[in-house]
């Protein structure tokens, strides 16, 4: 009788290698809270003041410019802006400013009203809108309301 030998088995593999791919786009998403004024009195001599924050968040390395539209009212105009009373159609003007002073109008024509651009990181970005009804304004009782669109541009 021959004796049993043992074999290992010998093993063999094969490989192969595959590609792994992502595209990130350029993207933003704009939020905004309202800008409450509050209650106005026309013979005060004094301004009323108000802020709202908008949060933007865009694609890391993604600069973008924001504007705020006219509004809504008849005759408005980035630098003129009017809210239009509930109960009747009288305009109370007031004004939206990049500015704590109320000295930079706040526009919506990138480049020329609107603050510089900034470079997105990916997280929120917070900008302060200033508002202003100055002093002096007159105005209808009633309750005015506005509506401003945010237009990100990137």
């Amino acid at each position: 009788m021959i004796p049993a030998t043992s074999r290992t088995a010998e093993a063999s593999t094969a490989t192969t290698s595959f590609a792994v791919t992502a595209t990130v786009v350029k993207a933003c998403i704009v939020a905004a809270t309202p800008i409450a004024f509050g209650v106005y009195n026309p013979v005060s001599a004094s301004a009323l003041n108000a802020t709202g924050t908008l949060t933007v968040t865009c694609t890391a390395t993604t600069p973008y410019q924001t504007g705020l539209s006219a509004g809504v009212a008849t005759g408005a105009s980035v630098t003129s802006r009017k809210m239009t009373g509930v109960v009747n159609t009288n305009l109370l003007p007031y004004g939206l400013y990049q500015d704590a002073a109320h000295a930079q109008n706040w526009g919506n024509t990138p480049g020329t009203d609107t603050p510089a651009s900034v470079t997105g990181t990916g997280l929120p970005q917070l900008a302060t809108v200033y508002g202003q009804i100055a002093p002096g304004t007159s105005g209808a009782i009633d309750v005015y309301t506005d509506t401003v669109t945010v237009t990100v541009t990137y």
